[in-house]
């Protein structure tokens, strides 16, 4: 049996599905339909597309150097995040799950459901923070998190960018 033409199972959310090896596991949740902002294009620079690994970390590519950086800067510090445009499937039996949640656009999106209840969890645009978990009452102290997590993330990149180019120099 030629094995570089089978393809791998992997599950998502609790659905199962197949990909080629080496694949970006990007691709896959795109190809199954996941709902997946990729806010930076799949550059590894935006936290978006993070999913959690629930098995099955081995069957996928190490964390790149840019991905650790995000995760980081991001605060997504669960041991088992990644970040799925960094990361290709190498082996079957992964299982992960898909932060559920709709990305807010902007300040005002947010400031208009303000004294409703979130119908789906609310995620910030960049650093794929839950703002306001599904069922709550959305206040007026999430658009002031959202606002703080982006100004956080804003400073925290002017850090990075001036460090790396001193070092570049």
């Amino acid at each position: 049996m030629n094995t570089e033409n089978s393809l791998l199972a992997l599950q998502i959310d609790g659905q199962l599905t197949s990909t080629p090896k080496g694949t970006r596991l990007l691709g896959v949740l795109l190809a199954n339909n996941i709902n997946v902002l990729k806010a930076c294009g799949g550059q590894g620079r935006c936290a978006t597309c993070h999913v959690f690994i629930h098995k099955g970390m081995d069957s996928l590519t190490p964390p790149t150097e840019q991905e650790l950086m995000t995760l980081s800067l991001m605060r997504i510090e669960q041991s088992n995040a990644r970040l799925a445009c960094q990361c290709m499937v190498l082996g079957s039996g992964v299982s992960l799950e898909v932060p559920k949640g709709k990305y807010v656009d902007s300040d005002t999106e947010l400031e208009s459901q303000v004294g409703k209840k979130a119908e789906q969890s609310l995620i910030h645009p960049i650093t794929g923070e839950v703002l306001v978990y599904e069922g709550k009452l959305i206040l007026r102290t999430a658009l002031q998190k959202m606002q703080t997590a982006t100004q956080e993330f804003e400073q925290e990149m002017k850090v990075y960018l001036t460090r790396n180019s001193k070092k570049e120099k």
